[in-house]
């Protein structure tokens, strides 16, 4: 495993996406570390996202136009 900082990475992408083909780099920033790896272009499932609550739960862009015209609407009125 290579580890380089943010900037080098930036700097150096080709370098280490080529790298990346043969052993893990990991790409230091801060106190956080990320790992750049080789996949076969299959996704496992650990990778695929899922819709959580928040999704389930947020407004449409419907209800934000209903919305938006509402306030507009009172807007112009007390014009």
């Amino acid at each position: 495993m290579t580890v380089v900082s943010s900037k080098e990475f930036a700097i150096n992408q080709d370098k280490y996406f080529d790298l990346a083909l043969n052993e893990d780099v990991c790409i230091k920033r801060g106190r956080n570390m990320f790992v750049v790896t080789r996949s076969n272009g299959q996704h496992s499932e650990d990778m695929i996202f899922q819709p959580d609550d928040d999704f389930y739960n947020s407004i449409t862009m419907e209800d934000v136009k209903n919305k938006l015209h509402n306030v507009l609407d009172k807007l112009y009125a007390e014009k």
